[in-house]
């Protein structure tokens, strides 16, 4: 795993991540916080097939955030116990011996909310989404750049062949 030094050169000289917030912030020790740029609902059931000729990605409505007065520069996102998907401020742009895993930033899962992500191949270029999970019957208020989750990122012998899903750039 990297360390926010090795994590800062790679940002810096490679561009591993663009569209940062607030770059000093966001570098932890073991790791690079993920900001909240968009939260959707989930409006239909989606399906699963194991060749993914029959995948089909349930459609989204975004939820716009709302300030809590005037003069406030962002707004909050008022969210109800469910699940919803999140699209990240940040841009990727993983080299082909990298690879990345995400967790629930410890703030989050205190609140009774969690994130779910799958791993984050060698060689994805472009924003994240992932599923945030609303556990907290009351609900939870998330601000607009929240640092929600934590990306680790795990050095690993070059691929040959990147990522080749169909959600990168």
């Amino acid at each position: 795993m990297m360390n926010k030094e090795e994590i800062k050169k790679l940002i810096e000289k490679k561009k591993l991540i663009e569209n940062y917030p607030h770059l000093d912030t966001q570098l932890q020790p073991n790791g690079f916080d993920i900001t909240v740029d968009e939260v959707h609902r989930l409006k239909d059931k989606g399906e699963l097939d194991f060749s993914n000729s029959e995948r089909k990605i349930p459609e989204t409505e975004k939820i716009e955030p709302k300030k809590k007065n005037k003069e406030d520069k962002y707004g909050w996102w008022e969210l109800e116990e469910g699940a919803y998907k999140v699209k990240t401020n940040e841009k990727f742009n993983m080299p082909r011996d990298l690879a990345g895993i995400v967790f629930p930033r410890s703030s989050l899962l205190r609140m009774g909310c969690t994130t779910e992500t799958g791993v984050w191949d060698a060689g994805y270029r472009g924003k994240a989404e992932f599923l945030l999970l609303v556990k907290n019957e009351k609900g939870v208020e998330i601000k607009e750049n929240a640092r929600i989750a934590q990306l680790l990122f795990l050095p690993i012998d070059e691929v040959e062949e990147g990522y080749g899903g169909v959600y990168g750039e």
